[in-house]
């Protein structure tokens, strides 16, 4: 069996892993960035990494903002009040990374998917607002609705009795932001992109519904190619991502970005 390179580096001030077959450690190959969960970190997603490394794709795992090496010693409420700005710097960061991959001659024109995890997933979505060119997409619990989930946030803080330190010109300009990454505002940023979504039904804290009702809506399209776009729902699972789930999406992304 082909020995599998694991790098811990720093790019651009982003620690990320870096994982690639042995043989192609300097050659230019497709190219997967996939991003982690709130609370969790790079090193989390390995799983990940080895089932798409296996199939000749070159996988870079960064660290978010606020995690893993990254880590301010927030608890979990404190993170919770800076999920958003996680996520918009994480949006901001995978186009750093797409730059350090062009700067070191490591990826192939047009051969560049982004995927992810929970807030990895949602980070994804907002990405294909932003970048034309990344060429596939693939999101294990995650939703599009940046607007409609950060109002639920606030609500579900404020029901619980905890007083939030933005005022309402904030949280006006908060929302206002989030809109520009919201994609079912604009969905046709799409571009009949290749996209895979698993969720599963019974997941309590990224709810299946929004997510399945994008996916229904987005049919159309995708009219001409509906191969492109795919749901896979789980009948059981909550906020975790089934060993079928997975293999299932690691396999449908390679084949995009080996095509």
């Amino acid at each position: 069996m082909i020995p599998l390179i694991l790098k811990e580096e720093l790019w651009n001030g982003i620690p990320i892993l870096h994982i690639v077959e042995e043989q192609y450690d300097v050659q230019e190959v497709p190219v997967m960035i996939f991003l982690h969960g709130f609370s969790s970190a790079k090193e989390h997603n390995l799983h990940y990494a080895y089932n798409l490394a296996r199939q000749g794709i070159r996988v870079i795992l960064p660290d978010a903002h606020l995690h893993g090496v990254r880590d301010e010693n927030l608890d979990e409420v404190q993170l919770g009040l800076r999920f958003w700005e996680v996520i918009l710097t994480s949006i901001e960061e995978v186009g750093i990374l797409k730059k350090e991959l062009l700067k070191r001659k490591l990826i192939v024109s047009k051969k560049i998917a982004v995927g992810g995890t929970s807030m990895g997933g949602i980070t994804t979505l907002g990405c294909l607002t932003t970048y034309e060119w990344i060429s596939s997409a693939l999101v294990m619990m995650g939703t599009p609705g940046y607007e409609k989930l950060a109002r639920a946030q606030i609500g579900h803080f404020e029901r619980g009795g905890f007083e939030l330190p933005i005022s309402a010109d904030e949280r006006k300009k908060l929302f206002a932001n989030l809109a520009y990454f919201d994609l079912t505002k604009q969905p046709k940023k799409l571009n009949q992109r290749p996209l895979y979504f698993w969720h599963g039904k019974n997941d309590t804290v990224v709810p299946f519904e929004p997510t399945y009702h994008f996916y229904k809506a987005m049919k159309k399209e995708y009219y001409d190619v509906p191969e492109r776009i795919v749901f896979d729902a789980d009948e059981i699972a909550g906020h975790s991502v089934s060993r079928e789930g997975l293999l299932k999406a690691t396999s449908w992304v390679a084949s995009q970005l080996n095509d």
